[in-house]
Order: C-alpha cells, then sequence, then structure tokens
C-alpha cells in the first residue's frame, strides 16, 4: 500500500515509518496538517495515519473536511486522546480505526491490513485463485499446497492485484504502490518485479493488457 502518516512526534513517527517499510509498503511522513493536504492533491493513497493534535491545528475538522469533498481514502487516527467520547467523535467525523497511543507497532500493521481488505471488497484474508492460496493476513502464498517466497516488493505488487482481481493497473499505479516521494523510480522496476512474479506463481498470473497496464489472470 501508499500510506500518508500525519505525525508531529518524530519518535513515534519514525518507528511507525519504520514498520510500514519493513512491510514493503511506501509511506510519506508529514508532521503538518497543511503539508499533508499538499501530498493529498497530489497523490492517490490506500490509507491515511491521522494524529489529532497537529502544529497548526487538530486532526479532526482535517478529517471532516476530507469527508466532505467525497474522499474516502481510509484513515486510521493514531492519537494520546483515550477517552469514549473521544473515539466516538473520531469515528463519527468518518475515522475508519482508532488506536490510542501508545500501542503496538504490530497491532497498528494488523489493523492496517484490515481497514485495506475492507476497503478491496473482501474482508476475508484467505483467498484461492486456481492452484494458489494466498493469506493476506499472514502476506504468504501457496502453489499447489507448497509455500512460494516472496520478497517484500514482490508481495505488495501481487496484493495490489489481489485486491482488484479484474481491475487493470496502469504502470504509474503500480510504482505508487511501491514508492514515496523520496525514493527514486526506476524505468523498468515493474516490468522486473511482474516477471519474477510470473516465474514464482505461474506465467498466466498476471496478463499485460497492451497500452494500458496489467491484471490479475487465472492462475493454472
Amino acid at each position: 500500500m501508499r500510506v500518508l502518516l500525519i505525525e508531529d512526534d518524530t519518535v513515534l513517527g519514525a518507528g511507525v515509518r519504520d514498520q510500514i517499510k519493513a512491510e514493503g509498503h511506501s509511506v510519506d511522513w508529514v508532521t503538518r496538517l497543511d503539508e499533508a493536504g499538499d501530498y493529498l492533491a497530489s497523490a492517490s493513497y490506500d490509507l491515511v495515519l491521522l494524529d489529532l493534535m497537529l502544529p497548526d491545528g487538530r486532526g479532526l475538522p482535517f478529517l471532516r473536511e476530507l469527508r466532505g469533498r467525497g474522499d474516502v481514502t481510509p484513515v486510521i487516527i493514531l492519537t494520546a486522546l483515550d477517552q469514549i467520547s473521544d473515539r466516538i467523535e473520531g469515528l463519527n467525523a468518518g475515522a475508519d480505526d482508532y488506536m490510542v497511543k501508545p500501542f503496538d507497532l504490530s497491532e497498528l500493521s494488523a489493523r492496517l491490513a484490515a481497514v485495506a481488505r475492507r476497503y478491496s471488497g473482501n474482508p476475508n484474508p484467505l483467498i484461492t485463485i486456481g492452484n494458489l492460496e494466498i493469506d493476506l493476513a499472514a502476506k504468504s502464498v501457496r502453489r499447489d499446497g507448497k509455500p512460494v517466497k516472496l520478497t517484500a516488493r514482490e508481495w505488495v505488487l501481487f496484493e495490489a492485484f489481489v485486491q482488484r482481481p479484474g481491475q487493470i493497473l496502469s504502470k504509474a499505479q503500480l510504482e505508487e504502490r511501491l514508492y514515496a516521494f523520496d525514493t527514486e523510480v526506476e524505468s523498468n522496476t515493474i516490468e522486473v518485479h511482474v516477471s519474477r512474479l510470473r516465474k514464482k506463481l505461474d506465467k498466466g498470473t498476471i496478463e499485460t493488457v497492451r497500452g494500458m497496464g496489467y491484471r490479475l489472470g487465472g492462475a493454472a
């Protein structure tokens, strides 16, 4: 996934950023709401992690404004505000989940994945495609019952196809899944990863749609 992290605590922000990157996702980290607005206007994100107390304002009005203009990007609130009334207000403002600081980074990863599955239209983490058995929660794939070892980036790319069955994903869309703004994108990266996935999974797992991009096919 491509994640926007809005958090002004440098220690917590670095920990969350590193956790997300370690799982193969890309993350853009900003410390102010005005920066967050600029990033959201210039890129497409799969999920937003939002602190509620930022140097230039509060997160809830920002979230309400986001929802008010029809933006349905999943949002998980990260905050030290732990009262039940705070949780209710956050969820009513349009948040998909609410986590109170301090929290375990592994739990954050699990919640992030759960929200992403709900928005993909398939909350079930276990998916079967032909001879492939895919566990989105465990980030694992089996082919004919045997485990297939994917790198972090290969998994992120494959997950993009699994979460959007039948949809054509352009090269630019796939690049956004892999890279943050501060990472240089090599011209042939997507082609290389798609080629490796085909070798590991099945030649027909990912189809090329000439001039448009790629889509999930049916494994043998």
